[in-house]
């Protein structure tokens, strides 16, 4: 299993546009993408403009699917208009334990 996190802030004033916005694509992104397992959205307890995403995918084959997903390109321009320029970090990684 591949882990994708990703870090970012949101322009001030946008953060429903913003909600709206990763809602969809972290909806589609689940019952879309056959190899997407999970994909929860975060925000900060202490900044309700910064926000993380954690994503399961089946493999890195997953996640380039999910990158050439149709909902990810309305995401991004989206994105392009609520999140701070510069402030996306992702992270890939392997996930290695898991406990619910």
């Amino acid at each position: 299993m591949i882990a994708l996190t990703v870090s970012l802030q949101v322009v001030p004033g946008r953060r429903e546009d913003f909600l709206a916005a990763i809602e969809e694509n972290a909806e589609r992104s689940f019952t879309d993408e056959p190899g997407c397992r999970s994909f929860d959205v975060v925000c900060d307890l202490a900044d309700d403009h910064h926000f993380a995403f954690h994503e399961i995918c089946d493999d890195e084959a997953a996640v380039e699917a999910h990158r050439a997903a149709p909902h990810f390109k309305v995401w991004r321009t989206a994105a392009e208009k609520y999140v701070v320029p510069g402030s996306q970090v992702n992270t890939l990684s392997r996930r290695l334990f898991h406990h619910s």
